[in-house]
């Protein structure tokens, strides 16, 4: 075979054809953009361009829509503070350990089930025990045929870790994982008061054994920001580097028996950063407090709070998305809840779908592959900045307020906790956080897969929220009732007038289970219905709009809504891009007779 020869042709530099990139003039094409859709004036100053297409994250953070170098420039994998990595860099990369949780309280099922994951690709199990998971005197018979010096098994036993650490010990001596003591995590579930003394008995002897899991899914889980969540591990973490020291540990054995576990979400960027952040705080802790640890070890588990009871396969992609996010963040070990997770105890398909997605994402996406592959995007290393200094505030606050467990005590933390949780569940209300299958595009349709209830988790303390559960808690209402509670979309004009605002009304209504009916005003009277809801364009509701509603009327309707804004004769309400939602359909169930 000939190989052709190398062409002698000049490079071509790309960019030559086109100016020099300035910031002013990407403003000025904005703003031009922005006045077309009414949100800028001509004069709008330059430097205010870019605030009209910013957001803010529930931690007060701006997320502009443009970064460049002068923003955040990057550091290096694998060196301090290892916000890129702990890892040696590019040189040797290793995949993250695929970590599946077992929790049901028949230790029978969970042998075969933790069986069938460590031949199909799962390499460590996360196993829960006593009140929330199976009795702790069934571990040997949970983990028989399991080779404990080689599957590394992570404990979560509540109030009985302590018990449980000891039944793993017995059991295998040279067992690898966590012991997954908490007691701080503890208190903040149950409200109990935490007991630290003891924990550095458990410590040394045992290489690859972890004693300490901080659970900072615990403040997620609460409704708490990623900034809260962060803010509260460290503290955590602290406390327990100041019991292992007091107890004789040196500053890095202390660091070597510390896990952390943060929960990843469907908000990508958000997690990455949340994740390289985590490193650089606890790094920053390590140098104050002169050790010289490779920095965080990190167990990432889907969020248990952006799971949904309805239209549940929707959660593989969240979880696909969330389990991507946690990768690219760095994460050392991985979770990804079944999509069932919030129905019960999960089924061998749910578990299979979770563990080969992970397995996806490491073989043929060849994520792991890759160092840092968020470093030195701009927007990624701002965003971790600002939200490691953000949760090095919160952090300074709790420490101010006698650590972790006095925040705890006072109610320092369930009060903060509780102010985002309460905006949070105003913009669900509203859908400026909207839900696919719940909130957005519901199918009312649906046959949902029935699961076994699962033990209920441990209670007393922060409470445990799902960002759809007031949306679904009307589901079940409209669901119970006798007869399906319906609304007549009264389409006026032509199908192009109608069809925008009638889709957007029927998608609003059906989020709370009630189903729509389309048709004309004189249709009406056959609907078997006393809610009306008129939908057309502006132009047609300023010639028919109070008209209809009189028609509406006179055919017994009791309630008449309008989809669009404006102030029209005979129509009592307004369902718009914006409102609130869950509102509406609370008025509209309690219109039609439907108890909630």
């Amino acid at each position: 075979m000939t190989v052709p020869p190398q062409s002698d042709a000049p490079d071509l530099p790309l960019a030559a054809a086109f100016p020099a990139a300035d910031r002013d003039r990407w403003r000025e094409l904005v703003r031009e953009v922005l006045r077309k859709s009414r949100r800028a004036a001509e004069d709008t100053p330059l430097d205010e361009v870019e605030g009209l297409i910013s957001t803010t994250t529930y931690d007060g953070i701006t997320v502009g829509p443009l970064y460049t170098a002068d923003d955040a420039p990057p550091g290096r994998p694998g060196l301090p503070p290892y916000a890129r990595g702990v890892g040696p860099g590019s040189e040797v990369l290793a995949a993250w350990d695929v970590r599946q949780r077992h929790a049901h309280p028949d230790p029978a099922v969970d042998r075969e089930a933790i069986k069938a994951d460590l031949e199909n690709g799962v390499t460590s199990i996360w196993l829960v025990l006593g009140p929330g998971g199976m009795p702790v005197e069934d571990l040997a018979t949970a983990l028989e045929g399991v080779l404990l010096d080689i599957a590394p098994i992570v404990l979560d036993a509540g109030p009985q870790a302590v018990q449980a650490a000891a039944a793993l010990l017995e059991l295998a001596p040279a067992a690898r994982g966590n012991l997954g003591l908490d007691p701080l995590g503890l208190a903040a579930r149950t409200g109990a008061e935490p007991d630290l003394t003891g924990i550095a008995e458990l410590t040394g002897g045992h290489p690859g054994l972890r004693t300490i899991m901080v659970d900072a899914t615990t403040y997620h889980d609460a409704g708490g920001s990623d900034v809260q969540e962060l803010g509260c591990s460290i503290a955590a973490g602290v406390g327990y580097l100041r019991a292992l020291t007091d107890a004789g540990l040196t500053v890095d054995q202390a660091l070597a028996e510390v896990e952390f576990r943060y929960a990843a979400t469907a908000d990508q960027f958000l997690t990455i950063a949340k994740l390289r952040a985590a490193r650089r705080l606890w790094a920053r802790v390590a140098e104050a407090g002169g050790g010289t640890g490779r920095g965080q070890r990190q167990h990432a588990v889907t969020s248990s709070a952006m799971m949904t009871a309805r239209d549940p396969w929707v959660n593989m992609l969240r979880t696909t998305i969330a389990a991507f996010a946690a990768g690219v963040g760095g994460a050392d070990a991985v979770t990804v809840q079944p999509f069932d997770a919030a129905l019960g105890l999960p089924d061998d398909f749910a578990r299979r779908i979770a563990r080969n997605t992970q397995s996806l994402l490491l073989e043929e996406s060849s994520l792991s592959r890759v160092a840092d592959p968020a470093g030195g995007s701009w927007y990624v290393e701002s965003l971790t900045e600002e939200l490691a200094q953000a949760a090095w505030r919160w952090f300074q606050r709790i420490e101010a307020a006698g650590g972790l467990a006095a925040a705890l005590r006072t109610g320092l933390i369930a009060g903060e906790l509780a102010t985002t949780w309460e905006r949070r569940q105003d913009a669900l209300a509203h859908r400026r956080d909207p839900i696919t299958g719940v909130s957005e595009f519901p199918n009312l349709a649906e046959r949902r897969p029935e699961r076994a209830k699962a033990p209920e988790p441990l209670g007393g303390g922060l409470p445990r929220v799902r960002y759809a559960q007031d949306f679904e808690q009307l589901r079940d209402a409209a669901d119970a009732a006798a007869d399906r509670p319906k609304v007549f979309l009264a389409t006026l004009g032509s199908v192009a007038q109608y069809t925008a605002r009638a889709t957007f009304a029927a998608n609003l209504f059906q989020s709370g289970g009630i189903e729509t009916v389309l048709g004309t005003v004189d249709e009406f009277a056959g609907s078997d219905t006393t809610v009306a809801c008129l939908c057309s364009a502006d132009k047609v509701y300023a010639e028919e709009a109070a008209t209809a509603a009189r028609a509406l009327r006179e055919a017994g309707a009791g309630k008449v809504w309008l989809a669009g804004k404006g102030e029209y004769a005979g129509v009592d309400d307004y369902v718009f891009t914006g409102c609130d939602a869950l509102g509406v359909l609370r008025t509209t169930l309690d219109d039609l007779g439907v108890a909630r």
